[in-house]
């Protein structure tokens, strides 16, 4: 029997293997950085999981425990992945264009990794509590945007 948890792991694999496939085909037409693809695209599935579950969490669209918990578990599985290839130095918004990572990311006393392990804690509490109900769902979803918005605040370049 397949399990939904299954579906969303093997979903997450595939989209892993999507944007390996991309980024390969990138990096040999030499039009991007494959470090700064690879994290825009891990914030664009972030973003995209957060939106499914704000639009439950304010109401916009009918609470689906299991899309929470789908979208919780990716989360989840974005918050485990080894940044460590993803912020070379050089690939902030005053090195290359293509990128609003500032180069605070870099300096000495950056507190990005503190603030992936904060998001990483909020993931998994999520993770726990998404499909359980809108309200536990609503709750736990507060400490994932706050962790977002704090990295944002002092870490991203506005659009």
């Amino acid at each position: 029997m397949i399990s939904l948890k299954n579906i969303s792991s093997a979903a997450a694999i595939g989209a892993v293997a999507l944007s390996c496939f991309a980024l390969s085909a990138q990096a040999q037409g030499g039009d991007s950085n494959p470090a700064v693809s690879a994290r825009q695209g891990q914030f664009q599935l972030m973003g995209l999981n957060i939106g499914v579950l704000g639009q439950m969490a304010r109401g916009n669209t009918e609470y689906d425990a299991e899309a929470a918990q789908a979208a919780a578990d990716n989360l989840l599985a974005i918050s485990q992945i080894n940044q460590m290839f993803h912020w070379p130095e050089g690939t902030d918004t005053e090195s290359i264009e293509g990128t609003r990572a500032l180069p605070a990311i870099w300096e000495e006393g950056s507190t990005v990794l503190d603030i992936w392990a904060d998001y990483g804690a909020a993931a998994e509490t999520l993770a726990g509590a998404a499909g359980q109900g809108l309200d536990e769902m609503r709750a736990a979803l507060g400490p994932v945007g706050a962790a977002c918005g704090s990295c944002h605040d002092d870490y991203r370049a506005p659009e």
